[in-house]
C-alpha cells in the first residue's frame, strides 16, 4: 500500500466525509486518536466518545481503504477511540454526517432509525447508524441475488447482529433491531414494530412507504481525488526512513528497516510498536503514559501475507481478526479442503465472539497472541489455536524460527527484538484414512453470547476417534485439550488428561476420571475472581465434549425423552431469532397529543447534528480538567506529587481546595438533607473522592496526567473506615430519615403473627449497587464572563441546584451563574445530584484560571467517582396461612447510603411504597440508613422501588416454596382489595375505578398463555437434565408524585412558537410531549388543528437565568409537569388571542394562524405567557399499575442465561405519545434486567470500584434481550386529575424486570430438585437465597459446582452394578 511510502511518515493525508485533510510531520501528536481529531479539528461532532475502550460503539466510524492494483475499495467499521490518527494515512473516513444531514438530506438508515423510534437520548445513535450502514453495504457487495427495490442483500438473521457491539442504555434495542431489519431482503414488514411509516392496523405494508434505500448504500465511501493521490504516490516513494526528529510516526516497509529503527539511538524509550492499537482499550494494558514515537509494523509484507499450503494456512500476524475469520470461512466453503473444514469453521465461529465487530476489524490476530504471551491476558484466540495445533514463525534479529504455539506461550515475555511474523493453522485428518473421525469443538463461558465480553474460561478440544472392535466403544487418540482464561498465565494443554483418555474405551467411569484429573490441572491463580466457577465450567465443557462419545451417557444438549420434539427446545435457544409484539392505542381526543409521532429532533440525533455539552465548540484558550481521586477510604492526604513522565510535562496547573476563593465553600453537591464537599481536604473520606483537578491543553493530556499522580496517605489517629452496613450498625453510623419521610407501618404485626399457620422466622435478601451507565459521561464546560459571572454548560437533570452549588463554591451570587442544559446523553438519576461536582469543578477552575475549562470524565473516572444505586440488605420474618395468605411481615432494612446523605432519606419511603404492592396483613419494620466510607449512593431510575419490589416478590416466592404452592397463586391471594389498597396507600389510592391491577394481571396471564407455558415448562424440565426453564409473573404498583414546574410559551411574529420548560431532555421524550401539548393547545385557533402547528414549535434548552425554578428532572413526572405548565401558558395565550380571532372571523371565515398572529402583534398583544404549574391536592400523588411475565432458560453446565420471552402490560392512562411511552417501558425493563441479572458492581477491600470499565461492567446488549418481547400499553380512559388523563412511564416498568430474577430462581429450583434427587441429598433444594444481581456465575453456584461429578459418580455406580 502507498501508506508505506517511507518509514518516517512526513505527512498524513486522508478524507473525512469526502473532504481532504492533510497534516505534516510534527503537526499532530502521534498519540492522537482519530476520535479526538474528528471532534476537535473538524466540524463533525456525531462521532461520540463513550468509553475510550472500544467497548460501547459510540465512536464507530466507517474506514474505507483503496487497493490501486485491483481498483477495489473495502469498507469496515472501527473504534475511532482506539484508532491512532497516523494509522489512517490514505484512508477515507465516513461518520454519520457523511451519510446524511440537514443540508443534504438524511440517509435511509437515519430516517428509519428515527421513524422506528429507535433513538431516545440519541448519544449512541450515530455509532448505531454507522454499524448498520456498513453492514448493509458489505452485504450488498456479496454475490447474493438482487433483492427487491428498497431492500438490501442483508438477511434478517444478520440484521440482528449488525450492531452487536454497540451499546444502548435507553431503548432496550428492540426498535433498533426493527429499523435494521427493515432493510433485510427476507423481512416480513408486518413483523416490524411501531413506526411512523404505517399504522399497526394497516394490512400488507409496502417497502415504498419506507425511506428509500439504494442498493450499495448510495454514499461514495472513497473519493476519486484520494484514489488519484494514492496512485501518484506509488510513483514517488521516499527512500529516507530515519527522521531527523526523534518524535513521530514510523512505518517500516521491511523487517530490515524495522530492526534498523529499533536499534537506532532514537528509540531507547517512549516508543510503542503497534498494528492497530486496540490493546489500549483493555484494562490492565492501557497506556500509562504518553508516547511520542510509534512504529507501525502493519506495512511489513511478511506480517500481512496469507499463504495457503497443502498442510494448512499461514496467516500473517498483522492480519485482522475479521480477515482471519473471512479466510477460514472461505476455506470451509472450498471444495478442495473438506477434511479441514470442521476445524476452520469452528475456529471462525469462535473468533466471531471475540471482542466486537469494530474491534475485530482492526485488531490483529498476532497482537492478540502477543498479549497472551506477554501478560496473563484471557485470550480466546490463543486457546483455540493451541487446541488446533497452531505453530508460529518468529523473527529474532537475523534468525527465523518456527515453534509451536505452546512453546511460544511458555517463553519469557517478548521484547521488541522479536517479531511474530505469522501463525500457521494446520489442516487436520488429511493424512488419516479409514475409520477415524476428526473431533474438534471450542467453548467459552462469557457474560454475553455474541462476544464483547471476556471469557471466564475458554477451551478447544481436538482429537481422533475410532471404534474399538473388541469393546465396540469409541476410543480417542491424538488429543489436544486446551484451556485458557480461567486465571492462568496463558492457555495450557491438559496433558495429563490427554494421556489418561488416550486409548481408553469411553465410559462414565473414564469420563469421571478425566474430570477429576482436570480439576487437579485447572488451578486459577490467587486473586482470580470466581475461581470455583471457572473450574466447574471447564469441567462442564470437557463433559460436553466427551459424553456424546461415551457409552451410557446421554448427550447434554439433547432431551432425555423422544416425546419432547419442539425444535425451539432442543436447539441452542441463544440462536433463536428475535420477535416482538407491541400493542398501543392512540388517543384521538387531543390531537396531536396521543399520537405516536417521532421524537423531537430525532433526525438530528441520527445525523450527529444534535448538540450535547461536549459538542459545543471549545472557546479560544480553553483548557481541560480531570479529577485526581483518592484510592483510600479514610486517610489524611499528606502530599500530591506526580511521576516524571511525558504526561506530567503536559500539566498546566493543579487545582485543589486551597484554590477555592475567599468567601467560597468547599462544596461539590447539595440537597435539602445536607451538603457534600468538592474535595477531600485534608482527609479523604472514601475511595473515589476528588482531591484535586489536573489542568492540561487537551482532555487526553489531562486524563493521562492524572494517571501520573502519587498520593501519600496517613491513617495515624483515624478510626478504621466503615465500608459495610454491618460495620455501620456496629458503630451506630446512620443518617436520619425525617419523620415526614419515614414510611407508615400498617396493622398489628404481633397479632398477625399469632394468626399465622406457618412462620418463616428469619431470612434475608441482598441487593448490590448498580452504576447508571449513561452513554455520555459526566461533562461540563465553564466559561468566565463579564462582571464576575460564569456560564456553565452542564449535562444535568437539575440545572437549578447546580447553579446554587457553583455559586456557593466560588462565592458569588446565584444571579452570576448561568447553567444551561440543552440535552443529556442519558441520565437515569446519575445526572441529578452527581452531576454537580463536575460542573462545580469546571466552574472553579475557570474562575481561578480566568479562561474556559471543560471537563469530560473518562468512563473509568466516572464509574469510580459517581456512585450508583443503593445497596440494600433486607432481613425479614413473615407469618402466613396454609393457603398462602400472608398475615404479617416484619422487615429489618439496612441501606448503604455512602458518605453523604444526598437523596438517601427518600429511599426508605420508595422501598416500602413498592413493597406495599401486596397486602401483608400487618407490616412493621426497622430502617437503618447507614453512613459508610463509600461513594455517595444516589437516585437511580426507580430508586428504592426497584429494591422494594424484588424484596416483596422474594418473600412471596419463599412462602410459596415452603407451602409447595405455585408462586402466582400466592401472589394473587395477597393482592389488595380496594379497601386494603386505601389502608396501605392512604394518600394516593385514588378512586376504586382507577385500581386496575387485578384486571391487568388477569389480562396478562390470559394473553401470554401463562398457564399453558407453565405446564409446558414442567414437561421441558422433566425431559432435560442439563437445561432448565422458569417462568414468573410479577405485579407493579408504583407511586407517582408530580412536582411543580415552570413553562413559558412565546409566539413570534412569523407564527413560529418557542417553548421553554424547566425540565431537561435526557432521552425520555419530554420535548416531544411538550411539542405535542403546545400544538394541541394553540391548535384550537388553527384551521387545520394542532397537527399543523407541530413543525412550528421549537423547544429551548433549560437556562437557569431564563426560566427560574426549573426543578429536578426525575421521578417519571417531569414530562407531565412540564406539559401541564405548557398547557397553562398556552391557555393564557388563547385567552388573549380569542377576541382577535373572533373579530377577524367576522371579516373572513377562514382565519389563518399567520394572519391571527400578525394582527395580534399589531394590536400590541403580549404573545409570551409564563406559568408555574403546581399540582393540586387531587393530582399530587397517584398510583401506576402494570404486570410482567418472564421466561428464562439456564444451562446447568455453565450457568448461561437465555431470556426466552418477556410480556408486559402497563397502564399509561391516556398516553401523551404511545411511541415514547412504549420506548420508555421497554427500555426501562431491559435496564432492570441489567440490575437484577448482569451488572456486577464490584469493589475492593477499600470500597474502590474495580469493575470500572466496559470490559468488567456488563450492561444488557442486544444479544441478551428476550427472544420474544411483547409489550402492551393500556389506555385506561379518563383521569380527571391527570394531565390530559396521562400517567408516568419512564421508571415503573424497570421494576417489572424482577420477574426475570424470579423466573431464574424457578429454573434454578428445578435444577436443584433434579440433582438433589439424583444424588440422594437429604437437604431441601427448594429453599435458597439468591441475591441481586444473579449473573451466570451465581446461577452455576446455586445449581452446584460439582453436579457433573455427582452425575458421573451415579452413572459409574450403575455401570459397576450392571456388570456385577
Amino acid at each position: 500500500m502507498a501508506a508505506a511510502a517511507g518509514v518516517a511518515v512526513d505527512r498524513l493525508v486522508f478524507a473525512l466525509n469526502g473532504r481532504r485533510y492533510e497534516a505534516g510531520a510534527g503537526e499532530m501528536d502521534p498519540s492522537m486518536r482519530l476520535v479526538e481529531f474528528i471532534r476537535t479539528r473538524t466540524p463533525f461532532k456525531g462521532t461520540k466518545l463513550g468509553c475510550g475502550e472500544g467497548g460501547c460503539g459510540a465512536c464507530v466510524v466507517l474506514i474505507a481503504k483503496y487497493n490501486p492494483e485491483t481498483d477495489e475499495v473495502t469498507e469496515f467499521t472501527a473504534s475511532s477511540c482506539l484508532t491512532l490518527l497516523y494509522s489512517i494515512h490514505f484512508c477515507s473516513i465516513i461518520t454519520t454526517e457523511g451519510l446524511g444531514n440537514t443540508k443534504d438530506g438524511f440517509h435511509a438508515v437515519q430516517e428509519r432509525m428515527s421513524g422506528f423510534h429507535a433513538s431516545q437520548c440519541g448519544f449512541c445513535t450515530p455509532g448505531m447508524c454507522m454499524s448498520i450502514f456498513t453492514s448493509l453495504i458489505n452485504a450488498d457487495k456479496s454475490k447474493r441475488p438482487e433483492p427487491s427495490k428498497g431492500f438490501s442483500k442483508l438477511k434478517v438473521s444478520e440484521a440482528e447482529k449488525a450492531f452487536s457491539g454497540n451499546l444502548c442504555r435507553c431503548t432496550g434495542y428492540r426498535p433498533i433491531v426493527d429499523a435494521c431489519k427493515s432493510f433485510a431482503s427476507d423481512v416480513d414488514l408486518e413483523d416490524l414494530g411501531l413506526n411512523i411509516f404505517w399504522k399497526r392496523s394497516d394490512k400488507n405494508p409496502d417497502v415504498s412507504e419506507l425511506p428509500s434505500y439504494t442498493l450499495g448504500g448510495g454514499v461514495c465511501t472513497f473519493p476519486d481525488f484520494l484514489k488519484s493521490e494514492i496512485k501518484s504516490s506509488l510513483e514517488h516513494r521516499n527512500d529516507d526512513y530515519i527522521a531527523a526528529s526523534g518524535e513521530g510516526w514510523y512505518h517500516p516497509r521491511s523487517i530490515k528497516e524495522y530492526y534498523e529503527l529499533i536499534n537506532s539511538c532514537l528509540f531507547r524509550d517512549s516508543v510503542k510498536v503497534v498494528v492497530a492499537n486496540t490493546s489500549t482499550g483493555i484494562p490492565g494494558y492501557k497506556d500509562q503514559d504518553l508516547y511520542n514515537k510509534y512504529i507501525d509494523i502493519s506495512g511489513i509484507p511478511e506480517l500481512s501475507n496469507i499463504v495457503k499450503k497443502e498442510s494448512g494456512f499461514e496467516i500473517g500476524a498483522a492480519t485482522t481478526i475479521s480477515r482471519t475469520i473471512e479466510i477460514l470461512k472461505q476455506e470451509c466453503e472450498s471444495i478442495s479442503s473438506p477434511n479441514g473444514s470442521v476445524v476452520f469453521r469452528k475456529l471462525a465461529d469462535h473468533m466471531s465472539k471475540v471482542a466486537n465487530p469494530f474491534v475485530r476489524n482492526t485488531a490483529s490476530i498476532g497482537g492478540n497472541i502477543i498479549l497472551a504471551q506477554k501478560y496473563p491476558f484471557p485470550s480466546d484466540i490463543a486457546t483455540i489455536l493451541l487446541g488446533a495445533g497452531a505453530t508460529v514463525c518468529l523473527q529474532v534479529v537475523t534468525e527465523r524460527r518456527q515453534i509451536t504455539l505452546e512453546e511460544f506461550l511458555e517463553q519469557p515475555p517478548l521484547d521488541p527484538t522479536t517479531l511474530l511474523l505469522s501463525i500457521f493453522i494446520p489442516h487436520w485428518i488429511s493424512d488419516y484414512q479409514g475409520e477415524t473421525s476428526l473431533l474438534f469443538e471450542t467453548y467459552r463461558a462469557a457474560p454475553r453470547p455474541l462476544g464483547n465480553a471476556v471469557s471466564y474460561v475458554n477451551c478447544a478440544f481436538l482429537g481422533l476417534s475410532s471404534v474399538d472392535e473388541q469393546s465396540d466403544t469409541l476410543v480417542l487418540s491424538n488429543l489436544r485439550l486446551a484451556f485458557g482464561a480461567y486465571g492462568t498465565e496463558h492457555a495450557i494443554r491438559a496433558k495429563k488428561v490427554e494421556k489418561f483418555l488416550t486409548g481408553k474405551s469411553l465410559s462414565a467411569l473414564v469420563v469421571l476420571g478425566a474430570v477429576r484429573l482436570l480439576r487437579e490441572t485447572i488451578v486459577p491463580m490467587e486473586g482470580t475472581s470466581h475461581p470455583e466457577y471457572r473450574v466447574s465450567a471447564a469441567v462442564g465443557f470437557l463433559f460436553s465434549f466427551l459424553s456424546p462419545l461415551a457409552r451410557g451417557i446421554p448427550e447434554p444438549g439433547k432431551a432425555l425423552t423422544s416425546g419432547w420434539s419442539n425444535s425451539a427446545d432442543t436447539d441452542d435457544v441463544r440462536n433463536l431469532p428475535l420477535s416482538s409484539r407491541r400493542e398501543t392505542i392512540s388517543n384521538d381526543d387531543y390531537k396531536p397529543v396521543g399520537e405516536p409521532i417521532k421524537k423531537y429532533a430525532v433526525e438530528l440525533q441520527a445525523s450527529g447534528e444534535a448538540v450535547y455539552v461536549d459538542d459545543i465548540p471549545a472557546p479560544k484558550n480553553c483548557l481541560y480538567g480531570e479529577f485526581i481521586y483518592s484510592t483510600q477510604p479514610l486517610a489524611c492526604v499528606k502530599s500530591i506529587k506526580f511521576k516524571s513522565s511525558l504526561a506530567s510535562a503536559k500539566i498546566i496547573d493543579v487545582i485543589t481546595a486551597k484554590d477555592i476563593p475567599c468567601g467560597g465553600e468547599n462544596i461539590g453537591s447539595a440537597f435539602i438533607f445536607g451538603d457534600e464537599p468538592l474535595f477531600g481536604d485534608p482527609i479523604a473520606e472514601y475511595a473515589g473522592q476528588a482531591l484535586g483537578i489536573v489542568i492540561a491543553e487537551t482532555q487526553r493530556y489531562a486524563d493521562m496526567a492524572a494517571k501520573q499522580v502519587i498520593i501519600e496517605y496517613d491513617t495515624k489517629g483515624l478510626r478504621p473506615p466503615i465500608l459495610t452496613v454491618e460495620q455501620a450498625v456496629a458503630n451506630s453510623s446512620y443518617f436520619k430519615v425525617p419523620p415526614e419521610l419515614y414510611p407508615t407501618e400498617v396493622g398489628d404485626v404481633s397479632k398477625g403473627m399469632a394468626e399465622a399457620d406457618y412462620k418463616i422466622p428469619s431470612a434475608e435478601v441482598k441487593l448490590a449497587s448498580e452504576y447508571h451507565f449513561y452513554m455520555e459521561t459526566q461533562t461540563a464546560l465553564a466559561i468566565p464572563d463579564e462582571d464576575n459571572t460564569l456560564v456553565v454548560y452542564s449535562s444535568s437533570q437539575y440545572p437549578e441546584l447546580a447553579q446554587s452549588v457553583i455559586a456557593r463554591c466560588v462565592g458569588i451570587p446565584f444571579s452570576n451563574v448561568r447553567v444551561i442544559t440543552r440535552r443529556a446523553g442519558g441520565g437515569f438519576g446519575g445526572k441529578a445530584y452527581r452531576s454537580f461536582p463536575v460542573a462545580t469543578a469546571a466552574a472553579l477552575c475557570a474562575y481561578k484560571l480566568k479562561c474556559p475549562v471543560r471537563m469530560y470524565l473518562n468512563r473509568n473516572t466516572d464509574m469510580v467517582m459517581v456512585g450508583g444505586r443503593h445497596p440494600v440488605e433486607a432481613h425479614y420474618s413473615v407469618g402466613f396461612k396454609s393457603d398462602g395468605r400472608i398475615t404479617a411481615l416484619h422487615l429489618n432494612l439496612l441501606i448503604n447510603a455512602g458518605i453523604s446523605p444526598d437523596a438517601s432519606p427518600i429511599i426508605p419511603g420508595t422501598i416500602f411504597s413498592s413493597l406495599k404492592k401486596y397486602n401483608w396483613g400487618a407490616l412493621s419494620f426497622d430502617i437503618k440508613l447507614c453512613k459508610t466510607n463509600n461513594t455517595s449512593k444516589s437516585v437511580m431510575r426507580a430508586p428504592g422501588d426497584t429494591q422494594g419490589s424484588l424484596i416483596a416478590d422474594a418473600i412471596i416466592e419463599h412462602v410459596a416454596s415452603v407451602l409447595s404452592l405455585d408462586a402466582n397463586s400466592v401472589r394473587e391471594k395477597n393482592f389488595h382489595t380496594y379497601e386494603s389498597l386505601q389502608l396501605f396507600y392512604p394518600d394516593s389510592a385514588g378512586e376504586a375505578s382507577a385500581y386496575t391491577l387485578p384486571s391487568i394481571f388477569c389480562r396478562l396471564v390470559s394473553t401470554s398463555s401463562y398457564l399453558d407455558r407453565a405446564e409446558s415448562i414442567k414437561q421441558f424440565n422433566s425431559s432435560n437434565k442439563w437445561r432448565k426453564r422458569g417462568i414468573s409473573c410479577v405485579p407493579l404498583i408504583f407511586r407517582v408524585e408530580p412536582r411543580p414546574a415552570p413553562g413559558r410559551v412565546s409566539v413570534l411574529n412569523d407564527g413560529s412558537i418557542v417553548v421553554e420548560v424547566g425540565g431537561t431532555e435526557i432521552g425520555q421524550g419530554l420535548w416531544t410531549k411538550v411539542q405535542q401539548i403546545a400544538a394541541f393547545a394553540l391548535g384550537q385557533l388553527w384551521p387545520y388543528g394542532g397537527k399543523g402547528l407541530l413543525d412550528r414549535v421549537r423547544i429551548l434548552q433549560a437556562d437557569t437565568l431564563n426560566l427560574i425554578q426549573g426543578g429536578l428532572t426525575a421521578g417519571s413526572t417531569t414530562s407531565e409537569s412540564c406539559c401541564a405548565a405548557t398547557l397553562q401558558a398556552c391557555n393564557m395565550l388563547i385567552d388573549r388571542l380569542k377576541p382577535i380571532f373572533y373579530r377577524l372571523q367576522q371579516q373572513s371565515k377562514n382565519v389563518s394562524w399567520d394572519t391571527l398572529i400578525s394582527q395580534a402583534s399589531r394590536d400590541n398583544v403580549d404573545l409570551s405567557a409564563s406559568a408555574y404549574w403546581v399540582p393540586s391536592q387531587y393530582s399530587n400523588k397517584y398510583l401506576n399499575y402494570g404486570a410482567g411475565i418472564s421466561e428464562v432458560e439456564i444451562d446447568l453446565l455453565t450457568g448461561a442465561i437465555t431470556l426466552l420471552r418477556g410480556d408486559l402490560v402497563y397502564d399509561c392512562g391516556k398516553s401523551l405519545n404511545p411511541a415514547v411511552d412504549l420506548g420508555q417501558i421497554e427500555g426501562s425493563f431491559i435496564q432492570g434486567i441489567g440490575f437484577f441479572i448482569y451488572e456486577e458492581y464490584i469493589t475492593n477491600n477499600n470500597g474502590f470500584m474495580i469493575s470500572n470499565s466496559t470490559w468488567d461492567y456488563k450492561i444488557p446488549s442486544v444479544d441478551i434481550i428476550p427472544k420474544q418481547f411483547n409489550a402492551e400499553v393500556l389506555n385506561t380512559g379518563y383521569h380527571k386529575n391527570r394531565v390530559l388523563s396521562s400517567k408516568a412511564s419512564g421508571e415503573p416498568a424497570l421494576v417489572l424486570a424482577s420477574s426475570v430474577h424470579c423466573a431464574l430462581k424457578e429454573a434454578i429450583r428445578a435444577a436443584r430438585k433434579e440433582f438433589a434427587n439424583a444424588t440422594g441429598s437429604g437437604s431441601s433444594p427448594l429453599e435458597f437465597q439468591m441475591d441481586v444481581p444473579a449473573p451466570m456465575t451465581l446461577v452455576k453456584e446455586l445449581c452446584g459446582f460439582n453436579i457433573v461429578e455427582k452425575y458421573l459418580e451415579s452413572l459409574s455406580t450403575q455401570e459397576c452394578t450392571s456388570r456385577a
